[in-house]
């Protein structure tokens, strides 16, 4: 499912070379000035390209020198789900807010029009232009658009964005926060003589697979014998889906659920409360929540990721082009907290984060299943 604009950024400028090599039979003086005459047109375009990426990041914050900051952001979701894509807006406004800028959001944004929106918000004079999730990576198709010139491009990665020169990202590790997400889960289980747990997301994706595989992973770390039931919606944001799905865990006995959703997620919390089944949070902390109570909240909030990119931003000193990983157990965020009753068991799991975080616990192969139960777990 990966698609990126620069593939066909170089194929344009590769196409006129191969032709030439294609008819190339002759050896005449006016082909070789053809190809070097294509030769310095492509190193002109790359030079003016990088140059524009550049001037870009060098003008940070007011980028296109209107005398304002404007940043558009891009949400797949809804940023009213009280948790994920809310988090990305509230803290971009807080920020925003404090520095007098202006914030324009467009929420509930299908794929398959996220190069247009992206577009739109360009043409409304942003300085930024802010994707809030990598559902929505076709947008950085638009980098290159005239419309978008001079305009710094953030995303919060991961799910396959492959890092150019044209944006600058934050991600962090699936591997280490889920398995976390998942010992934690473990924990909470043996606590309560529970053996088996739900896991539901949305599209059947990559990294929504290798979510349940590392949050799996972490349970058996605890519970060898434990067993999780993974359904796929098709759809983060569709709450009768979700509901549906949770009501068939449920009945197969599941005693915790993990909503690895958008907008359905408390639609799931919501059911699982009713009926005594334990909750994970999906990426805030959401331990305090009176009215949807949770029983463990999995942290990796992407508001704290984009308003450190802002910070830098404002200081002029966010350069496209690269990516910052932030690192369980090495970061303050991602990190994996445990809610309620339950925080008595917060010190054993920030062992096990600290462990992963320094390499103790190698997190891979566990996913992976080539490595017997780590230390903390026994």
């Amino acid at each position: 499912m990966k698609r990126s604009y620069t593939l066909a950024a170089t194929a344009a400028l590769v196409a006129p070379v191969l032709l030439l090599t294609a008819c190339g039979k002759s050896s005449s003086s006016e082909e070789t000035s053809s190809a070097a005459a294509t030769s310095a047109a492509a190193s002109a375009t790359a030079a003016a390209t990088a140059s524009a990426a550049a001037s870009a990041a060098s003008g940070q914050p007011d980028v296109n020198g209107d005398g304002s900051v404007t940043i558009g952001i891009m949400s797949p979701g809804d940023t009213k789900d009280k948790g994920y894509y809310e988090s990305f807006v509230d803290k971009a406004n807080a920020f925003a807010d404090q520095q007098g800028w202006k914030v324009v959001t467009v929420d509930k944004i299908n794929p398959s029009d996220a190069v247009n929106q992206a577009l739109n918000l360009c043409k409304q004079n942003v300085d930024m232009v802010a994707v809030a999730a990598s559902e929505l990576k076709d947008a950085l198709q638009a980098t290159t658009d005239p419309a978008c010139a001079g305009v710094q491009w953030y995303v919060n990665g991961g799910g396959g964005v492959e890092q150019t020169p044209y944006f600058t990202q934050s991600t962090d590790e699936v591997n280490p926060t889920l398995f976390a997400t998942g010992y934690a889960a473990g924990l909470a289980m043996k606590d309560k003589g529970v053996t088996k747990a739900g896991f539901i997301t949305g599209p059947e994706l990559d990294f929504s697979k290798q979510a349940a595989a590392a949050f799996t992973a972490g349970i058996q770390n605890v519970i060898p014998d434990a067993t999780v039931a993974v359904t796929y919606t098709g759809d983060f944001n569709d709450s009768a889906k979700a509901k549906e799905a949770a009501q068939a865990q449920i009945d197969q006995g599941v005693g915790l659920i993990y909503p690895y959703l958008g907008g359905a997620t408390d639609a799931v919390a919501q059911l699982a409360n009713e009926t005594g089944v334990l909750t994970v949070t999906p990426g805030t902390d959401r331990c305090e929540d009176t009215t949807t109570p949770f029983s463990i909240s999995s942290i990796f909030d992407p508001g704290v990721y984009f308003a450190a990119a802002l910070e830098d931003f404002a200081k002029g000193n966010l350069p496209m082009g690269q990516a910052r990983v932030w690192k369980l157990g090495v970061d303050p965020v991602p990190t994996v907290k445990m809610c309620g009753d339950l925080s008595s068991f917060q010190g054993e799991l920030d062992t096990e984060i600290k462990s992963i975080g320094d390499g103790t616990v190698d997190v891979d192969a566990l996913v992976a299943g080539g490595a017997s139960a780590s230390p903390a777990a026994s």
